[in-house]
């Protein structure tokens, strides 16, 4: 039943805060060996006029997922967004765990390429899919 547990086993709070993501906060992250998982339960926040999960929220999300999915197999670097595809399947409602499930498929040099599985209580809504720029990150961000 959606609500049921507020935050499924594995998973922590989200170590990675950002002013785009902070109003949708409490964020959790799970790891995975190199794949990284974030949720949430789906709140009245995350939905459009229709009460549906937001396809923005699941975009930013997926975005945020794969990008640090990227980024957690190699050391002093960053990823900044070249594409971002995300094909919407079903929807999300109030009250459901929502898992964006990110594996990179290839990081390389400059290039990093990534794919998600975005579920609501289990059922997949949407896939993602992403390619990166690697750049060095700043070694005292502002």
């Amino acid at each position: 039943m959606p609500g049921s547990s507020p935050v499924p086993p594995g998973y922590e709070p989200h170590f990675r805060k950002s002013p785009v993501t902070d109003p949708w906060e409490p964020l959790f992250v799970r790891r995975d060996g190199s794949a990284l998982s974030l949720g949430l339960r789906i709140a009245p926040a995350h939905c459009n006029a229709r009460g549906l999960l937001h396809g923005g929220v699941i975009s930013a999300l997926a975005d945020n997922a794969m990008g640090l999915a990227c980024v957690m197999q190699i050391e002093r670097s960053s990823a900044l967004t070249v594409s971002l595809s995300v094909d919407f399947l079903s929807v999300g409602r109030v009250g459901q765990w929502l898992e964006v499930r990110a594996v990179p498929a290839k990081v390389g040099r400059t290039l990093a390429f990534a794919d998600a599985r975005i579920e609501a209580e289990g059922e997949m809504i949407a896939k993602a899919a992403a390619t990166f720029r690697v750049v060095e990150a700043a070694a005292n961000p502002a």
